[in-house]
């Protein structure tokens, strides 16, 4: 299965202004907290990236793994990623371009939610996944404050050819996200993203981008989980691990 001609020319599109304000704010904030979730179970280790885009989480896993590999649909995409002087390469999330067992973790981001055929992308996660390593992916979350303020606003232009609309985006509920998981393994961290930000402009004001990104890390991990905008799964996979070369 290939995505549909479109993702790639939206993301295409979207790329050269993508990385526009991500390393400082609430963008830097989210990318900070994906890294750190993926961190407790690949760090030293083998890992690969979904849908990387331009490298903006990836060149933070980079620190801490062994090797990470990235994937995405989007040329333009990937090329930002290699001028960071990571290794990535082109292929879809259904039809992940490497042998089975070749990975410690695997991982995806902002990706899964705009895959119609969300079953075979993970399928192809848990595929390349050593037995006993680790999936690591969000859900969007149907009962959050990030849910119902897009549902009031509207979708947002992304580039001057497309806006949000323009690819499917699938928003479920956390029990929904969670059996999908546990269909892969043992689900064995449940983390919430972006769980009290009503607007990313919220982070960017002295003082109180400060005290709300601390609230942020604090809420991750707390009950309130469940009110994330992106609700992050860590599966780990059947089996024992084996030994990398």
């Amino acid at each position: 299965m290939s995505p549909p001609p479109d993702t790639a020319r939206y993301y295409d599109a979207f790329a050269p202004g993508y990385d526009r304000g991500r390393d400082r704010g609430y963008h830097r904030l989210i990318d900070d907290q994906a890294a750190a979730i993926v961190r407790r179970v690949g760090e030293g280790g083998t890992l690969l990236e979904v849908g990387c885009g331009t490298g903006l989480v990836m060149q933070r896993v980079a620190r801490f793994a062994r090797a990470v590999q990235g994937v995405d649909v989007s040329p333009g995409m990937l090329a930002r990623a290699r001028a960071r002087g990571l290794q990535v390469g082109e292929g879809s999330a259904t039809a992940l371009p490497f042998p089975d067992a070749s990975f410690d973790v695997t991982y995806a981001f902002k990706v899964l939610a705009h895959v119609p055929e969300i079953d075979a992308a993970l399928a192809e996660m848990a595929r390349v996944t050593r037995p006993g390593g680790a999936m690591v992916f969000d859900a969007y979350n149907r009962h959050s404050l990030r849910y119902a303020i897009r549902r009031a606003r509207g979708p947002r232009a992304t580039s001057a050819a497309f806006d949000e609309a323009a690819i499917p985006t699938r928003f479920d509920s956390v029990a929904q996200a969670r059996a999908r998981a546990r269909r892969h393994g043992a689900v064995i961290d449940v983390d919430g993203i972006r769980v009290a930000t009503p607007h990313p402009a919220v982070l960017r004001v002295p003082g109180l981008g400060r005290l709300g990104r601390r609230l942020e890390w604090w809420l991750m991990r707390s009950p309130l989980w469940r009110f994330g905008g992106f609700v992050v799964f860590t599966v780990r996979r059947p089996g024992s691990p084996t030994p990398t070369s």
